[in-house]
């Protein structure tokens, strides 16, 4: 439905480009309207006139109903649970960069024992 609406939104605005530049300049603001043509006749602007207001409107109400599909047609998802878990678990440390080609898995280093801390002294001054 989105991709229809699309296509249809698509050649609105393109026809709304060409109508609007196809139309005769009246205020003269480069100083390069007027001239005699094929759109002088009053019936012919006219017609441009309530064709832009007809393509205006649909793009209007074609702008509306695709946002109003985007936000009730899908439901929203996070791009990082489409990533597939290294080696079925996602336990170890393991990251999205472990997923790479030729990267070493994760394996958490061994922390070595820590000696025990001695009682602190309430005297001692802090040499920090």
């Amino acid at each position: 439905m989105q991709t229809v609406l699309l296509v249809i939104y698509l050649m609105v605005v393109v026809a709304l480009i060409g109508v609007v530049l196809i139309q005769r300049s009246e205020g003269g603001g480069l100083g390069i309207g007027g001239g005699s043509g094929f759109m002088s006749a009053r019936g012919t602007a006219n017609a441009l006139t309530r064709t832009t207001a007809i393509l205006a409107t649909l793009f209007f109400v074609i702008s509306l109903a695709l946002g109003i599909l985007a936000r009730y047609e899908s439901k929203p998802t996070d791009i990082l649970d489409r990533i597939p878990a290294a080696n079925g678990t996602t336990q170890g440390g393991g990251s999205v960069l472990d997923q790479l080609p030729g990267a070493a898995p994760a394996t958490p280093a061994p922390t070595p024992a820590a000696p025990a801390p001695a009682p602190a002294d309430p005297n001692a001054v802090p040499n920090n």
